[in-house]
Parts: structure tokens; C-alpha cells; sequence
């Protein structure tokens, strides 16, 4: 599962934080509590491999597509006739002082071909904002020790 490479609005992060890859990860697939961790989320309910959830106003239904442990996680997501596909956490890197945490997401759809330029950054200012809490929280959390995260 990949991002829309063709889509008009395509974000893409990488944050380093220096923290056990268990840390990192968790906050990410504990979807139930990602009201708790995230401003722009006012609730979110798993059911199975999908999971309702409000931000901004916004219904938004996800479904989880892909998810290899310790790794990867991609989800799609589909609102008012956006069609995105986030692989948040795309990629989870390990390295010896924390994780490298490589994010994408891609959003297509009528309502984005339709203004491309006033919806482009609409996805990455939440996103980054979110991931800088996370970042925040799992510093203070769990720092890695002896070389490994």
C-alpha cells in the first residue's frame, strides 16, 4: 500500500524522536485513544480494521489496509468526498539514539482537484502538529538505553 502519487496534495514528514520504538509506535495503534493525544481529534472508536473518527467537524471513516509490527502502518481514509491514503508511520526506522518515523499521506478526490492550492496544506499542519505531540509525549516517556530504541 502506497500513497497517490498522482494526487494533487501529497505530504510527507519525517520526525526523529528519541525514544524505544515501542513508544513511538504505540500511540499510533491505540486508535481509541487518539482523542487523548491529538487536539484536532474529538473521538475515534475502532471497530475491527476500521475506525470512526471527528476532527475538525470532519466524519471520517479509516480503514487500517496494511500493517506489518514494528514496521509499517497504512490506513486509508475517505470525508466528504476526499480520498486519502495515509501511511502513518510509513516506515518505522530504529536507530541507535531513537526512531526515525517517515509519514506520508496523499489526498484526491473532487473536493481536492477542485482547489489543489487552498487544500494542499490543509493536511500538513494537523499532521505535523500531531506528530510533534507524539514526539513530545514519548521523549518524556521512555528514553532508549544502551544504544538500542
Amino acid at each position: 500500500m502506497d500513497v497517490n502519487r498522482n494526487a494533487p496534495v501529497i505530504v510527507e514528514l519525517e520526525p526523529f524522536t528519541h525514544a524505544a520504538l515501542s513508544t513511538v509506535r504505540d500511540p499510533h495503534t491505540t486508535v481509541d485513544r487518539r482523542s487523548d493525544r491529538n487536539p484536532y481529534i474529538e473521538r475515534a472508536n475502532l471497530r475491527g480494521a476500521t475506525f470512526d473518527w471527528l476532527a475538525a467537524g470532519l466524519e471520517i471513516t479509516s480503514t487500517i489496509g496494511e500493517l506489518v509490527p514494528q514496521r509499517r502502518i497504512a490506513r486509508d481514509r475517505r470525508t466528504h468526498g476526499i480520498d486519502g491514503l495515509h501511511l502513518h508511520l510509513g516506515t518505522f526506522t530504529p536507530r541507535p539514539a531513537g526512531v526515525l518515523d517517515r509519514t506520508e499521506e496523499s489526498w484526491a478526490g473532487e473536493p481536492v482537484r477542485a482547489d489543489p492550492s487552498n487544500l494542499r496544506t490543509a493536511p500538513e499542519s494537523p499532521l505535523r502538529d500531531w506528530l510533534s505531540a507524539l514526539r513530545k509525549t514519548a521523549e518524556t516517556t521512555s528514553l532508549p538505553q544502551g544504544g538500542s530504541a
